[in-house]
């Protein structure tokens, strides 16, 4: 993995940190998690330690939210029969969304999109009930409920970069139909399909970039200053 010139330098940098920075060494690990993490498709099977699974959940838990309303839950599918339904649901929108891309319909459906039934553990990550009672932050904004829970998944993915464990974000799927199936509560709402686990190897580079579907914009591209469309 090459990192980009503004991370390398920090490697030559005297990091003499105050009294909460981090040394040079953790802060260039953190950087390492970030741009060594990967949405994987692929597993190998094998298991990941009940130790481990609870600290990626932890670093989950522990994501900001707006106005600390912790609207994420989590819920552990086990049943092998249950992960045989939730891909034939992620297979059916697959299908749905091929057709919905018109001309890039064939060169969707050649890109591997789930990995349910290859991967050590399947967790649904749902937006719990009552989140109308949480205003702050949200009166003109509701949709942060779904920033703070995607912050949730980021952190449990830098987690599991660190750790060595595959995270992948499955969000192919009608969610209606997934909360029926888990018998969700009204007011409740899934938002994702991780499956987690034991990889072989770690893309060098996000799968869709390698797989020529789309390339990372430029950092400078997407920087405007004091105007929308001045470039900074």
């Amino acid at each position: 993995m090459t990192l980009p010139s503004e991370i390398k330098r920090m490697e030559c940098t005297d990091n003499k940190p105050g009294a909460k920075a981090f040394s040079a060494a953790e802060t260039q690990a953190v950087y390492r998690a970030i741009f060594e993490r990967r949405d994987m498709r692929h597993f190998s099977g094998g298991s990941v330690a009940p130790d481990v699974m609870r600290r990626l959940l932890t670093a989950a838990h522990h994501a900001p939210s707006v106005g600390f309303m912790q609207p994420w839950r989590f819920l552990r599918v086990t049943d092998s029969a249950l992960r045989l339904r939730l891909k034939a649901l992620v297979e059916q929108e697959r299908l749905l969304t091929a057709k919905a891309l018109g001309e890039r319909e064939d060169s969707f459906m050649r890109l591997k999109v789930e990995g349910i039934c290859d991967a050590a553990e399947l967790w649904m990550v749902a937006l719990a009930p009552g989140r109308e009672a949480h205003v702050f932050g949200r009166r003109t904004m509701p949709q942060m409920d779904l920033a703070s829970a995607a912050c949730a998944i980021q952190n449990l993915s830098l987690a599991a970069r660190a750790e060595g464990v595959g995270i992948g974000w499955v969000s192919m799927f009608d969610p209606l139909a997934v909360a029926t199936l888990f018998n969700m509560p009204e007011g409740s709402t899934p938002i994702a399909l991780l499956c987690i686990g034991p990889v072989h190897t770690f893309y060098d580079e996000p799968m869709l970039q390698q797989e020529g579907w789309a390339t990372r914009c430029t950092l400078d591209s997407l920087l405007f200053e004091n105007t929308w469309g001045q470039a900074l």
